[in-house]
């Protein structure tokens, strides 16, 4: 059932970025925020396009720890466990929100595609400890009651 890639999207970013590869961060990005992750398709299409070796671009992909090579639900969930959130109890909320979705430690994304559950060391909102954010957008002051209202309003709109 494998579809067939569509490059467009690719060809867009690169054409954005005028086709420099030292722009390949820029580039890495905006193919994430597309995808929500990095195809492994787009390695060697870049690859060529730029110029570069898959290996190199590979390496940038797997330093900076944003990038995932893994598929991501369209709500990525961010658990604070820095220290302020540690001790103010962000360990129940990612646990809860994992029994809720039926995910682990190694299994972080819901077989739906729809909510990826991750820790993060900070989130840099210590005042609202404990933190999370979906998509970016910063909860503080969290509970797992109130994760859990969270999750259950964005599976309504769905």
């Amino acid at each position: 059932m494998s579809a067939v890639f569509d490059y467009s999207n690719l060809d867009t970013i690169l054409e954005n970025h005028e086709f420099k590869a030292s722009n390949i961060i820029a580039i890495l990005q905006d193919t994430q925020e597309i995808y929500r992750y990095l195809p492994k398709e787009a390695f060697s299409y870049l690859s060529e396009k730029l110029g570069m070796s898959r290996a190199k671009i590979y390496s940038v992909a797997t330093f900076y720890e944003n990038f995932s090579l893994e598929p991501k639900g369209k709500f990525v969930i961010k658990i604070c466990d820095g220290t302020a959130c540690h001790v103010r109890k962000s360990i129940p909320i990612l646990n809860k929100l994992r029994k809720e979705l039926d995910l682990s430690e190694t299994k972080t994304t819901t077989d739906n595609l729809m909510f990826t559950v991750e820790t993060v060391s900070c989130l840099g909102a210590c005042g609202l400890a404990p933190a999370m954010t979906i998509n970016d957008k910063v909860y503080g002051s969290m509970t797992p009651e109130k994760a859990i209202e969270l999750l259950n309003t964005l599976k309504e709109e769905e």
